[in-house]
């Protein structure tokens, strides 16, 4: 069997790349999907989450209720690309630097595949085009929009590229994958006074670096040392002039944990700290607390079902396990609400990038990064396989 002729769908790469757009405003994006499916006589619904696409690819082989999804995220990040090469963003302050773009493509080029096949199988593969999962909560919307009561499926999967994994390979684990994703802002209030009288004030400022401090104790104290946890406070705002002690004090962040119980812990261990020192000093404080992401927690059965299907389709020596990040992906939202399991193809180290690639690191939200559209095959091939054998399950 010749093999498919995949320069249409590096194009269709390329002019997404060339096009990004962020969280919800995918329109375009959605519309080159739909139109692409709906050219193989693949039924399409669109519309949940705002911008998504559904795909539905029926076997006819025979008659089966089993049915499993397939997901890409679509949407790009608002930051400047430095790559000048010709499919580089044409919009600034825009750019898919995750490799949202190159998502879509492998999943389109296993939709054409299966159903060229579709005689060949029965049951449903559920083609999931998410939007938002750059912080807006894509998959959260889409499952708000009925996405598992319109399209019932036994269980759903997500593929993702990884930089610095040889090109091709594969890697999955069981359990907690990716960390929870949360944000904090405290807000300390004193009382401004002049730098050189500072007794006629309260100062926000050293209450602020206590708390900063005290923090880092409920990683090394409060919870067990096996737990993975990050507390990591990223921005601290406060003062107009170099002779004045400022009335206020802002302390924001991010919180990551692997499990609710610890993120649980470490919010109500964050308040407590934040609201003692800052009475201790005689401040007064605010507290605010967002969980955007839950952890990614891959389903023991499904991550195992994947690892079989990566040795089928790459061999042994290029099917291994991944080693959990605290990176926050909103794929946990479809893995609270269903079966399945998320997974990598490693994006190489950056040797595929055209002449015109910016001078900086191939990696993930980077402004040089550019997907390896040498994946589109193994992606697809993956996709297929998978999608195959779950459905031959007894």
């Amino acid at each position: 069997m010749n093999a498919p002729d995949l320069s249409p769908l590096v194009a269709i790469r390329r002019d997404i790349h060339a096009h990004p757009e962020l969280c919800f405003e995918e329109v375009r994006t959605a519309d080159l999907i739909a139109r692409t499916l709906a050219g193989w006589d693949i039924p399409v619904h669109r519309g949940l989450g705002t911008t998504g696409v559904v795909g539905i690819v029926q076997g006819t082989a025979g008659e089966s209720s089993r049915a499993l999804g397939l997901r890409a995220d679509m949407d790009a990040l608002p930051m400047t690309e430095h790559n000048t090469f010709a499919h580089a963003s044409r919009h600034a302050g825009k750019m898919h630097a995750c490799g949202h773009d190159g998502h879509v493509a492998m999943l389109l080029a296993a939709a054409q595949q299966l159903v060229q096949q579709r005689d060949t199988f029965a049951g449903t593969v559920y083609l999931v085009f998410q939007p938002a999962e750059e912080g807006g909560g894509g998959a959260r919307e889409m499952i708000a929009d009925g996405l598992f009561t319109q399209f019932p499926m036994d269980a759903i999967f997500g593929m993702h590229n990884w930089p610095g994994m040889r090109a091709g390979d594969f890697a999955v684990c069981s359990g907690p994958t990716m960390a929870s994703s949360n944000e904090f802002r405290i807000t300390l209030t004193g009382k401004g006074s002049h730098a050189a009288l500072p007794h006629n004030g309260i100062d926000p400022v050293p209450v602020a670096c206590q708390m900063v401090q005290a923090f880092q104790t409920i990683v090394t104290r409060n919870k067990k040392p096996t737990d993975a946890a990050v507390i990591s406070v990223t921005m601290i705002h406060a003062g107009e002039a170099t002779n004045v002690v400022p009335d206020h004090c802002e302390i924001q962040g991010t919180v990551r944990t692997f499990t609710l119980d610890v993120l649980d812990l470490i919010e109500r261990r964050m308040r407590e700290i934040a609201t003692h020192t800052a009475a201790a000093f005689g401040a007064t404080v605010q507290f605010e607390f967002h969980r955007n992401y839950p952890p990614t927690i891959n389903h023991r059965a499904e991550a195992e079902f994947v690892r079989e299907a990566m040795r089928a389709v790459a061999g042994d020596a290029r099917t291994h396990e991944f080693e959990p990040t605290m990176g926050a992906e909103d794929f946990s939202f479809f893995l609270q609400a269903k079966a399945g399991a998320y997974f990598v193809i490693g994006n190489g180290d950056g040797d595929h990038r055209a002449h015109g690639h910016g001078l900086g690191p191939c990696n993930l939200h980077n402004p040089n990064y550019d997907f390896n559209d040498g994946l589109i095959p193994q992606g697809a091939a993956l996709w297929v396989a998978l999608a195959r054998r779950w459905l031959a399950q007894d």
